[in-house]
């Protein structure tokens, strides 16, 4: 049985490794199934529009991750803990969101590597589902699988990039008229970058990557510079994908192309590059996919072992459990895996402003839990600003969820 994801000792100088495994495991977190159908969606609606509200969206996502990973970091501490040191009873709370959303989400997840697998090979959608989730527990019951994860985000969030890259070339989408749009928006579509914003950054995905720098020993003070560059860079990589994204839809709707089918994304991907683009697009969608079911599904068990020495033992037992209750939830579910992405994300906006707003309640009034050290005023003031917006997200998500199940 593995032991790579137990908690580690904690070490003086980070590991280029250790540190591209937790940005990638944020990145590709939030780069999952529903990240590709919003962007999809919204290029189609606003066209070139679409550059300002993904430029908006990436500086509030930085400004919630730059709080979330240094008061983690700083602490040394789970977000679960530090909210049982705020109240106690508060952690196991914030667990139950966490591991309710996270759970929701993978099912979703995995709906979305069914869908990328019949785009591949035309695979049945439930067998695809399964054969994926199987892959994933594979990850979990390798020797050294914290290594295994870490390499495995990193190769498939590089290969995403790479291969929508190729498409967004292929396509000739209008940069000039898109890098105009950025600064000078001929439309502010505010539902977009709500919608945009808790995708990225909300439920379990605001805490994949620092869990992990915990869970490996990143942590204390003099490690400040290391969790805070490691946030930044994150989000960074989550915006390439969302702009090379971007750019391969927006070249094929600029190009007069109707995107008319329930699937535009291969749609778009077909008309760029052919038959190769359907491949393409299904090959990103399940490499998408399944990173994002690796990091539901590890984050989410970061949350409970904390909790019981019994827990933290059985840790690789647990993430396997997690993704095998996923995909029989998955298999046995009468919703179509559409469906279960929009109430994943409807989700994820409702887990965000509880826990964010307790990491900022630490950072304001607990100095004693950050080990005497002194939080930046301006990083809380960036903070507070964005969980005010969080709040709104949180109540965006509330009417998704009634509409869903309305």
């Amino acid at each position: 049985m593995a032991d790579e994801i137990a908690t580690g000792p904690k070490a003086p100088t980070p590991r280029r490794g250790t540190l591209l495994g937790a940005v990638f495991l944020m990145a590709t977190s939030a780069v999952g199934p529903g990240f590709i159908t919003q962007t999809t969606e919204f290029t189609i609606q606003l066209g070139a529009a679409f550059a300002f509200a993904i430029l908006v969206s990436v500086l509030v996502d930085i400004a919630v991750q730059l709080n979330v990973w240094r008061i983690i970091g700083v602490s040394g501490m789970r977000a679960q803990d530090l909210g049982n040191k705020v109240l106690p009873g508060l952690g196991y709370v914030m667990a139950a969101l966490v591991v309710f959303g996270g759970l929701v989400f993978n099912i979703g997840n995995i709906a979305g590597t069914s869908l990328g697998l019949d785009a591949l090979f035309g695979l049945n959608t439930t067998i695809g589902g399964v054969l994926s989730a199987i892959i994933a527990i594979g990850i979990f019951l390798s020797r050294r699988a914290g290594v295994a994860m870490d390499r495995i985000v990193v190769v498939l969030g590089v290969a995403m990039i790479l291969l929508t890259t190729f498409v967004a070339i292929a396509s000739a989408p209008p940069v000039g008229r898109a890098m105009t749009e950025t600064v000078l928006p001929s439309q502010v579509d505010f539902l977009s970058i709500t919608t945009l914003i808790g995708g990225t950054v909300g439920g379990y995905i605001t805490y994949a990557g620092a869990h992990r720098l915990v869970d490996v020993g990143v942590t204390g003070p003099d490690q400040v510079a290391a969790v805070s560059r490691s946030s930044i860079v994150s989000l960074l990589v989550t915006g390439v994908m969302r702009i090379v994204l971007f750019l391969a839809i927006l070249g094929v709707v600029a190009g007069g192309v109707a995107l008319t089918s329930a699937n535009p994304t291969a749609e778009a991907f077909e008309h760029a590059t052919g038959q190769l683009g359907m491949r393409l697009f299904g090959m990103i969608l399940w490499a998408a996919g399944i990173t994002s079911v690796v990091g539901a599904a590890y984050t989410s068990v970061s949350f409970l072992v904390t909790f019981s020495a019994k827990l933290e033992r059985g840790r690789n037992w647990l993430v396997v459990g997690f993704v095998a209750v996923s995909a029989v939830v998955f298999a046995l579910l009468n919703k179509a895996p559409t469906t279960l992405l929009v109430l994943a994300g409807a989700l994820n906006g409702l887990i965000l402003p509880v826990g964010f707003g307790v990491l900022l309640f630490v950072a304001a009034k607990r100095g004693d839990l950050l080990g005497g050290y002194r939080y930046p005023r301006w990083l809380l003031v960036v903070g507070v600003l964005a969980w005010l917006l969080t709040l709104y997200l949180g109540y965006n998500s509330l009417s998704g969820i009634a509409e869903l199940w309305g």
